[in-house]
């Protein structure tokens, strides 16, 4: 919007901070080409639209926001004279988009010096050549820094969920490949066993309800119940006394393989009534193996089922083969992200989840999302080490707002309150030297807010950080998502 026109003096705007260098010839020609305007307590230009003037407030009170999700957030209020803002970045020309990086109203009258953007483009390049090629330099070869770091970023994220998830696929790879070749041991000496029963004089029916109590047996281990320690040292010495009272040798060892398939002495007692006692100790032992067996192949399933978690949440993480932005659900996004990142938290990091479950599902970039939960979820973590290397790790989620609000609240120190304005900014890291970038929220901050229009906010007292995203429940009416698989 325009302002009233007044008359410019060059002595007024010539007592600006801005401008007080300048010299007579140069006040009137800035006088000459721009105006004097008076504003009304309102709006004067709003963020995103083309960037057309320069404004340097001569009195008044000005108040500058930012588009936050659904919201507009102040981020400068003053009544300092000289003050500037709008088309600061002209003298780049094209190279960049000119628009207005953000919305500026005045809540009082408030009179400024307005420059167009081209003529501020111009008379930078005429007066100050060498200033405007520093200001070049210096603003393209920050965003070339930042778009550098930031991949360095990526790539020491990426180097951290590895290791993580190597060591978490490692653990379960390893138990199936011993179980496995144990497994083989078992089965060889299951095979001899069953050539000495059968080399032996025993009935046709003895041998028939023999392998009838072998599949009973192996039915009883898918089916064994948990027991506490106690009650598994009790029935072990029980089902020790049980296999000494008939002669079976080794019952030492066979009795806890037992207990934890679920045998008791009933069954032992069953086992006993439908075999001859000659034949007795060679069942036992052939029930012994094939309890073994069932055991080993469980611990095989159960190994290989994690291996294949692993890679399922690898995939959910990376997003591999699907949409870039898609309906998710964010509970499959932060358990395969909890889950990449297991492998830090050890024994001394608690984790709580606190879902709610009847959150919809949002249109989002997941891969994007999973990015902010890991950067979040290594902050908290990190801040929670460097105190004394213990707490606990809350992922929330809720309706907040017509939002759907996911919190990481750790327990650590906390963020003291003269940096929490700043741990946003891009370089800002409160990590020892070599340990952080300071570009991990900065990430987070523009997937938030620029690429899915919500907000990233903290709050913190020590022992009790939180940090809140806040995400839209429905698409921008530019963007249209795919339904998730």
């Amino acid at each position: 919007m325009s302002g009233q026109v007044l008359p410019c003096s060059p002595q007024e705007i010539g007592t600006l901070f801005l401008f007080e260098k300048l010299t007579p010839e140069q006040l009137g020609r800035l006088c000459c080409d721009g105006q004097v305007e008076l504003f009304e307590a309102g709006p004067v230009y709003t963020e995103g639209d083309p960037a057309t003037c320069f404004y340097v407030m001569i009195e008044g009170t000005v108040v500058l926001s930012r588009r936050v999700g659904g919201d507009d957030v102040e981020v400068s209020r003053t009544s300092q004279r000289g003050v500037y803002t709008g088309a600061m970045q002209a003298y780049i020309g094209d190279r960049v988009q000119q628009v207005y990086l953000n919305s500026m109203r005045v809540t009082e009258p408030t009179r400024f010096f307005v420059l167009p953007a081209e003529t501020f483009a111009n008379i930078m390049s005429e007066w100050f050549p060498m200033a405007v090629h520093l200001l070049e330099g210096l603003f393209f070869g920050s965003k070339s820094t930042q778009l550098a770091i930031s991949q360095r970023e990526r790539l020491l994220a990426l180097g951290s969920l590895s290791a993580g998830l190597t060591h978490e696929l490692n653990n379960p790879a390893a138990a199936a490949v011993r179980a496995t070749s144990a497994l083989r041991e078992r089965v060889a000496k299951m095979r001899h066993k069953l050539r000495v029963i059968s080399a032996g004089k025993y009935p046709r029916e003895a041998l028939a309800n023999l392998i009838d109590i072998q599949e009973r047996t192996a039915e009883r281990v898918a089916k064994a119940p948990s027991l506490s320690p106690l009650e598994a040292s009790d029935r072990e010495d029980a089902l020790t006394d049980w296999l000494d009272d008939h002669d079976i040798t080794e019952s030492w060892q066979i009795a806890p393989t037992f207990v934890q398939a679920g045998l008791d002495i009933d069954w032992l007692d069953q086992v006993a009534a439908a075999v001859d006692a000659e034949i007795l100790p060679s069942a036992i032992g052939w029930l012994n193996y094939t309890v073994e067996t069932e055991l080993l192949m469980t611990e095989i399933e159960d190994s290989t089922t994690r291996v294949s978690n692993l890679v399922g949440a690898a995939k959910q993480y990376s997003q591999l083969d699907r949409a870039p932005y898609q309906v998710v659900d964010v509970h499959e996004l932060l358990d395969s992200t909890l889950l990449m990142l297991a492998g830090k938290f050890g024994d001394r990091i608690k984790v709580v989840k606190e879902y709610d479950r009847a959150l919809p599902k949002i249109p989002a970039y997941p891969a994007e999302l999973n990015q902010v939960w890991t950067n979040l979820i290594d902050n908290a973590v990190s801040a929670m080490e460097s105190s004394d290397g213990t707490g606990t790790l809350t992922v929330r989620t809720a309706l907040e707002r017509d939002q759907l609000m996911v919190e990481f609240r750790d327990t650590g120190p906390g963020v003291p309150q003269e940096i929490r304005g700043r741990i946003f900014d891009p370089f800002f890291t409160t990590k020892p030297v070599g340990e952080g970038t300071g570009l991990g929220l900065d990430i987070s901050w523009r997937i938030v807010v620029n690429k899915h229009h919500g907000t990233l906010q903290v709050e913190s007292v020590p022992g009790d950080t939180r940090f809140q995203v806040l995400l839209p429940l429905t698409a921008a009416d530019n963007e249209t998502p795919e339904e998730s698989a």
